[in-house]
């Protein structure tokens, strides 16, 4: 998407029903949106979704948010490192059945 201003709740929430373990965003830097507010309405969305993972009993971590430049590209290969790590730690996504994801047909 040209602007994490665009990622509504329901890609984050359709994300995990479907199987995903985690989702990030990766945004402007706060104050550097081009799109004026989109990374702070992205965040707003971000931190909902965390609330709503938590009162169902899910780890709010699993979805998180980021900003950066696009000129901090071993920034970004860190955080996708981070990422991946703490989701190994939380486990498999619990809405998945029996540990598998779900295949698109081809």
């Amino acid at each position: 998407m040209p602007c994490t201003g665009r990622v509504a709740i329901i890609h984050l929430m359709k994300a995990l029903e479907k199987g995903a373990d985690g989702v990030f965003v990766a945004g402007c830097l706060e104050g550097d949106c081009h799109y004026q507010a989109g990374n702070l309405r992205a965040k707003k969305r971000v931190a909902y979704v965390q609330e709503v993972l938590k009162s169902i009993g899910m780890d709010p971590e699993r979805v998180a948010m980021y900003n950066l430049s696009a000129g901090q590209g071993p920034r970004f290969a860190e955080i996708c490192r981070e990422m991946t790590e703490r989701v190994r730690q939380l486990g498999p996504n619990p809405i998945r059945k029996n540990g598998e994801r779900k295949e698109k047909a081809a």
